[in-house]
Order: structure tokens, then sequence, then C-alpha cells
């Protein structure tokens, strides 16, 4: 028998709540930017990430920096880039989530992955437009950023060792961050504003120390917790906890290589090192619990202003 044509009011009632769905999905994606992105924490990273490293970059040439409307574009970049990478996340760790967090969005339902993915293409493709006004290779390099992501997302499902192994997973999406960084100053590089040298290698040096310091902070503690996630679970707590204070020494010898010509206010971001090394002192005093977050934080923040303001400073 051939199924009747649906009637009017189906087909108008089946429209409206379609509308209205469709009215929702902002809200549903703003209450999800809020809960899982948090923007002011990390629009003030990459405020501030993206101010030193551009700063740096331009002072160390002898010019004087100043942000620009390049310098707002290269911010807005970075924080459509981590937002995206957000989003992936939150689909690449449904299934785990569904076990160890299920109050997250995307397990409870308060967003779903269709719509996420809406939201990576919007981000892609305002991203794009706005990195391609700075420079074709600036463009091209936000896509990488993007690729990455993606192909990283993809290797995980189809390996339990990456997905798995922190140590091992850590190694494979770094370069993500590492990627950031490229975009921020080869896009400098493409606008003539700065000539790539070894100064620009040293200060990537740098912003991956400081990531990483932060990064093996939060993943190290004496207990782990059942689902938890935690780098001192494979290296131990004591190795873990050297391996967080070796990186910010680490970020502190490439300050020194780029500030110290200038004497001992170009020094002035080397302080931030009391921070980690304060951090350091009471986890291993603690003996339980995990890392004290506020140094490790204090440290970015620290960091980054410091180095920022050294270049409106310097030349």
């Amino acid at each position: 028998m051939t199924p009747s044509p649906p009637t009017p009011a189906r087909t108008g009632g089946a429209l409206a709540v379609t509308t209205v769905t469709a009215r929702r999905v902002p809200a549903r994606l703003g209450r999800f930017v809020l809960r899982r992105f948090r923007p002011p924490l990390y629009a003030t990273y990459a405020l501030l990430w993206v101010l030193a490293l551009e700063g740096s970059a331009v002072a160390a040439t002898g010019t004087a920096w100043r942000p620009t409307g390049a310098t707002w574009v290269r911010v807005t970049g970075v924080v459509l880039a981590l937002l995206f990478l957000r989003m992936l996340d939150e689909q690449k760790d449904l299934a785990h989530d569904r076990v160890h967090h299920p109050d997250r969005p995307l397990v409870t339902g308060a967003i779903t992955a269709a719509e996420l993915r809406g939201a990576m293409t919007a981000i892609a493709v305002v991203a794009t437009a706005l990195s391609a006004a700075l420079s074709a290779a600036a463009a091209l390099l936000f896509l990488a950023v993007l690729g990455y992501g993606l192909l990283l997302a993809a290797l995980e499902r189809l390996s339990s060792a990456v997905r798995d192994r922190q140590l091992l997973g850590l190694a494979v999406t770094y370069p993500v961050q590492a990627l950031l960084g490229a975009y921020v100053y080869g896009s400098l590089v493409d606008a003539g504003t700065v000539t790539a040298d070894w100064r620009g290698a040293v200060l990537l040096v740098l912003s991956a120390c400081v990531f990483l310091h932060v990064e093996f902070a939060r993943k190290t503690a004496w207990e782990a917790p059942p689902g938890a996630r935690l780098y001192s679970a494979d290296l131990g707590p004591r190795r873990s906890a050297a391996v967080t204070a070796g990186l910010a020494a680490g970020a502190v010898g490439c300050e020194v290589l780029l500030c110290a010509p200038d004497g001992p206010p170009g020094l002035l971001p080397c302080l931030a090192a009391a921070l980690p090394a304060w951090g350091t002192l009471r986890f291993l005093a603690a003996r339980r619990g995990g890392w004290p977050m506020a140094t490790a934080t204090g440290f970015v923040v620290a960091t980054y202003l410091a180095l920022a303001l050294l270049a409106v400073w310097r030349p």
C-alpha cells in the first residue's frame, strides 16, 4: 500500500519544531562554550601568548613594537583555533566521558555532535578568511593547524596506543600548539615584519616550554583517581615533578638567550621562575594531592606579560 502524504498540520508541526530547534542552537553553543571553553581563560592565554611572541620577535630586531590591527587578527585566529580544537576534543573523548564524565554537555545531550561540527565549519571559514587578510601563507598555516587536529582525531580512533598512553599521546598532540606558534611567527615573517632567524626558533621553544610546564602540572599528582589521565601515572610523581620543573627552567633559559643583551631590565621575565620553584617545593613537600596549579598558571601569565611589556620598553 502506498503511504499517504503527510497532512499540512503534520508538516507545519515538523517545520515549527525544526525552526524552534534551530533558534536554540546558538544558545546551546553559547552554554557549551561557557562551560567547556571558559573564554576568559583561553582568550587571556591567547592574548598574552600572541603579544609576547609577536612583541619579542619584533623588538629583537631593534624595531619599536606596538600592537596593530594584524596583532588582533592573530589573537582572534588563535582563540578560534583553540575553540575549534576544544570542540573536536569533546567529540573525540566521548566514549571516555560517558564512563568518567557523564555530566559533560555532549554526553547529556545539552549539545549534539552535529551542532559542534556545524560550529567548527563556521569557525574554519571565518578564521581562515581573517587569516587570509594577513596573507595567503597565514591562511595556509591556519588551515594546517585545523588539518592536523582532524588528522589527530582520526589517528586516535585508529590507535589505542595513542589514546591510552599519555606520553605518546602528548608527543602526537603537541604539534598542534607548535603549528599555532608557527602561524603567529610565520605570518610575521611573511608580512616582512621580521626576518626568520635563530631568535624565532628560541621563541618557539620558549612557548613550548611554557605550555608544556602547565600541561604537565595539571596532570601531575601523587594519586591517580579512577579515569584520570595523568603523566605521573606513567612517570611516577617525582619524575613527573622533575619534568614539570625542568620545562619551566627551559623557558627561563630561552629568556636569558633572548633578553640578556638588554642588561638587568631584560631579565625581568626570569623573575617568574619563582612561581614554578615554589610550586615544585610545595608539591614535593605535600606528598599528596596534585600540583599547585596557581603557581603554574601564574607562571604562564607572568612570563608572557613580562615579555610583552619588555617588548614595548626595549627599543
